[in-house]
């Protein structure tokens, strides 16, 4: 909870079950999960903030961006969740290019065809469970269910609807042409709203589970990297945000729609009206620690990433030769292959934990520097360079960044991240500011500044060109490797 000035009132947050994979890179999750824990967060920070419920002027959403939530008739779920890391749907992007074609994807929706998003998905619903989606009704991401159980609305914000393969992203609206081509009824999306105009308001059953005032406003929103960079500041050309999650972003604001014409990074709507942002995605960013930790670590807490980045600070950079290809997830950029897979190269029996856990941080930070090359190819600017999650709260891997990056990376007072943006787009909707940029001017700020260790620079840099060397290898060996799966 936000308060006028961007102060942060009270905070909670609450787990839910983590995604299941009942098949080959397939990742679902039960919406109702959601649902119960955004309720239980929602109560608790209205408990500890000490606010009345008449004080809350207006509701913002974020969320996983590209999942697939299937409704019939009744508002009823009709199967999990497939969700953005899913690697299902290789097989409907190949048909994709077969029945649209590359070349008209990229000028019809800004992107090319692939597996994380919402489309593909629900080709795969209707090939491979034809009896399920006879039934659906209405399609939905994942924030956009909790509207629904929030309001009874269907909407969704430009920059999320951007993330499914059927927005036309320069026009900001739905591409008719690309739902005429898959046979989608349109009737089944939601309405689409810029990010910080009201899509609903808050119903009378949900107010009474929540303990908020029925009618309270609730704004569109934006996926959970849009408004991640709204609560970092990245509203205009120049500052670039790398966001590590469980995936890992790099994002940059743009004036104009910046298309790759080689489909390797994401061209989507910001969460700001009139403007766009480009989008380089590492699937397995912060899981691929998070695997270290469960399969190899020292426990499964908060206590045993802090051991491991300390025996990975007693290694000197470049891990003594060791490096970590992320792809636990298949990958998206530059490489778009969901049939990649991770690989540990360069063991020595000399080798520890720490080289290890080192290799790890730094593979990371070499897929994300695949974007900023990208980037540079594009003309995107990039002046300022802001981290967040789970990377910018380890010093070893804000230092690595940096060295990676050859750039001076910063973190901001806020690390609330998309929670954050959606309170300030909230903000917005509810005339508190009367613009993002406005809003963002007001209360981001800079907390601290890492500069690259000169030293460890030209030692990463050869390392990341080793690094480089290394999918072409991968590929040789995984390619096809979900169509046999």
């Amino acid at each position: 909870m936000v308060d006028d000035a961007g102060t942060i009132v009270a905070s909670s947050t609450k787990p839910h079950v983590p995604f299941a994979s009942p098949g080959p890179a397939w990742a679902e999750q039960d919406p109702a999960d959601w649902w119960q824990a955004a309720v239980g967060a929602t109560t608790a920070a209205l408990a500890a903030s000490g606010l009345k419920a008449a004080d809350i002027q207006a509701i913002g959403l974020s969320g996983q961006m590209h999942g697939a939530v299937l409704l019939d008739a009744h508002g009823q779920v009709l199967r999990p969740s497939i969700i953005w890391c899913d690697q299902r749907t290789a097989e409907e992007c190949r048909w994709l290019d077969r029945t649209v074609g590359p070349s008209r994807l990229l000028e019809l929706t800004s992107n090319p065809a692939l597996t994380n998003f919402t489309l593909t998905k629900l080709l795969w619903v209707r090939t491979h469970e034809p009896e399920i989606w006879a039934r659906v009704r209405h399609v939905l991401l994942p924030k956009d269910y909790v509207r629904f159980k929030l309001s009874g609305a269907h909407a969704i914000d430009v920059a999320d609807a951007s993330g499914t393969l059927m927005l036309d992203v320069a026009k900001r609206q739905w591409s008719d042409e690309m739902l005429a081509a898959c046979d989608i009824d349109r009737a089944i999306l939601p309405e689409v709203f810029e990010s910080p105009a009201v899509s609903a308001t808050l119903s009378a059953e949900a107010a009474a589970t929540l303990g908020l005032v029925a009618g309270t406003p609730i704004v569109a929103g934006a996926g959970d990297q849009a408004a991640g960079a709204v609560g970092m500041g990245i509203t205009a050309p120049g500052t670039v945000s790398v966001t590590i999650g469980t995936s890992g972003v790099v994002f940059a604001a743009t004036e104009r729609p910046a298309l790759d014409r080689k489909g390797r990074i994401h061209t989507f709507c910001h969460a700001i009206p009139g403007r766009w942002h480009v989008m380089g995605v590492t699937q397995a960013a912060g899981l691929s620690l998070r695997w270290l930790r469960d399969q190899w670590g020292v426990g499964h807490d908060d206590a045993a990433y802090e051991q491991m980045t300390k025996e990975a600070a007693a290694v000197p950079a470049g891990a003594d030769g060791v490096i970590w290809a992320p792809y636990l997830m298949g990958e998206r950029t530059p490489h778009t292959d969901p049939d990649v897979r991770a690989a540990l190269l360069g063991l020595a029996a000399s080798h520890t934990r720490g080289h290890v856990t080192r290799a790890v941080l730094e593979g990371v930070a070499f897929s994300l520097r695949d974007s900023f090359g990208i980037f540079d190819e594009l003309q995107v600017p990039v002046t300022r360079v802001r981290v967040g999650g789970g990377g910018a709260r380890s010093s070893l891997w804000r230092g690595i960044q940096a060295a990676v990056y050859q750039h001076a990376v910063e973190t901001v007072v806020a690390e609330e991240g998309a929670a954050y943006g959606a309170a300030l787009l909230a903000g917005v909707g509810a005339g508190i500011w009367p613009t993002v940029d406005a809003a963002c001017d007001a209360v981001v700020r800079t907390k601290d500044v890492t500069a690259p260790d000169a030293a460890a620079v030209p030692v990463l840099d050869r390392r990341y060109a080793e690094f480089q060397r290394v999918y072409p290898a991968l590929r040789s060996v995984y390619q096809g490797a979900s169509s046999q799966s």
